[in-house]
C-alpha cells in the first residue's frame, strides 16, 4: 500500500481544516483529490508529505509514518506543490544540480529527468525565461530526481494554456505507470483524462471515493425534448431503460434512462410512431463536474 490515511483531522485554533477523513491508495493508482478552495486539499497533501502534523489520527506513506519517520517519507515522496518554488536566476540544469546534491543521488540522474519531462530543447535557460508549462516541467523534473515511489502534485496545471495542459498530462500518465500519483484539481477534465479513481473532500470531510470506470458506469442519461403536442407520462414511460419522465414545461420533457446507451435515437423513433415533431433535443448527461457540484453544494 503506498497511501494510508486513518482518521485524519487537523485544526488551526477552532477552525477545522480536516474532520475524521480515512482512505488508501493502493501501488500504481493515479487518484484525484477535489474539493472546493478551501476544503482542506493542501492541508491534507502537507500532512502527507511532514510539511505539518496532524492535530489526529495517523498517515502511513510506502508504509512509513508520517509524524515518527519523516525522513524515509520524504526520500519516498516527490512533492510539487501548488505554487512550485523555483529558484528563478538558476538555469535548470544548475537548478536540479543543487536539488540531486541535496538527495545526494547521482548527477547523471538529471539527464534521465530531463528527458523525461521533456525539458531537453529549454534546459539551457535560466528558469525566469521559461513558459509556466515549462516551469511546471522544471517542478516535476525536481520532484523525480530521487526516483520516489510516490509522487504528491497539488494543482499541476494550474495557470497552463490548452496545450500545455494536454503535454502535462500526458507527461503525468506516463509516469503514473512506474509510480503511484495523488494529484489535486479543479480541473474535471483532468481527473476523467487522467485518474483512475477519484476522492472527494467538502468542508474538511470525505464525500466521496470511487474508481472513476465505477463512476461513469453508474452515470444516468438524462434528455430534455420539447415535442409540438401534449402527450402522456405513461407513454414515455413505456420506452426501453426509461427510470422517470418529468415534465417541465409545457410540452417539453426530462426524461431519465439508467444506461449510457445514448437514447436519441429511440426517442426519434418514438416521436416518429406518434406523429410528434421534436422541437427541442438536448443531452444532460451527469458527468463528474456535476456530481462535484451535488456533493460540494451543501
Amino acid at each position: 500500500m503506498s497511501i494510508s490515511v486513518q482518521h485524519i483531522s487537523k485544526f488551526y485554533g477552532n477552525q477545522k481544516a480536516l474532520n475524521n477523513v480515512s482512505f488508501t491508495i493502493q501501488k500504481g493508482e493515479i487518484v484525484g483529490f477535489l474539493g472546493p478552495n478551501g476544503a482542506g486539499k493542501s492541508t491534507m497533501m502537507k500532512i502527507l508529505t511532514t510539511y505539518i502534523n496532524s492535530s489526529e489520527g495517523n498517515a502511513l506513506v510506502n508504509e512509513y509514518d508520517v509524524a515518527t519517520n519523516q525522513k524515509k517519507v520524504q526520500k519516498s515522496v516527490g512533492y510539487l506543490p501548488e505554487h512550485n518554488p523555483l529558484y528563478l536566476d538558476m538555469y535548470v540544469k544548475e537548478y536540479l544540480a543543487f536539488n540531486a546534491n541535496i538527495y545526494k543521488v547521482s548527477k547523471s540522474r538529471i539527464d534521465e529527468v530531463v528527458n523525461l519531462t521533456g525539458l531537453t530543447p529549454e534546459a539551457h535557460k535560466k528558469i525566469s525565461q521559461l513558459s509556466k508549462g515549462y516551469r511546471q516541467r522544471v517542478g516535476l523534473a525536481n520532484a523525480l530526481l530521487h526516483n520516489p515511489d510516490v509522487l504528491i502534485l497539488d494543482e499541476p496545471t494550474t495557470g497552463l494554456d490548452p496545450n500545455q495542459l494536454v503535454e502535462i498530462r500526458q507527461l503525468i500518465k506516463n509516469v503514473g505507470k512506474e509510480k503511484t500519483i495523488f494529484l489535486s484539481t479543479h480541473i474535471m477534465q483532468e481527473v476523467e483524462a487522467i485518474c483512475d479513481r477519484v476522492i472527494i473532500i467538502n468542508k474538511g470531510e470525505l464525500v466521496l471515493d470511487s474508481p472513476l470506470a465505477e463512476l461513469k458506469n453508474n452515470q444516468e442519461q438524462q434528455i430534455e425534448v420539447e415535442f409540438d403536442y401534449r402527450i402522456e407520462e405513461a407513454l414515455l414511460k413505456r420506452l426501453p431503460h426509461v427510470k422517470s419522465a418529468k415534465n417541465t414545461f409545457d410540452m417539453t420533457w426530462e426524461i431519465t434512462f439508467d444506461t449510457q446507451k445514448d437514447m436519441r435515437s429511440l426517442i426519434f423513433d418514438f416521436a416518429a410512431e406518434n406523429e410528434l415533431r421534436i422541437l427541442k433535443l438536448n443531452t444532460k448527461n451527469e458527468n463528474l463536474e456535476s456530481l462535484f457540484r451535488t456533493l460540494t453544494s451543501q
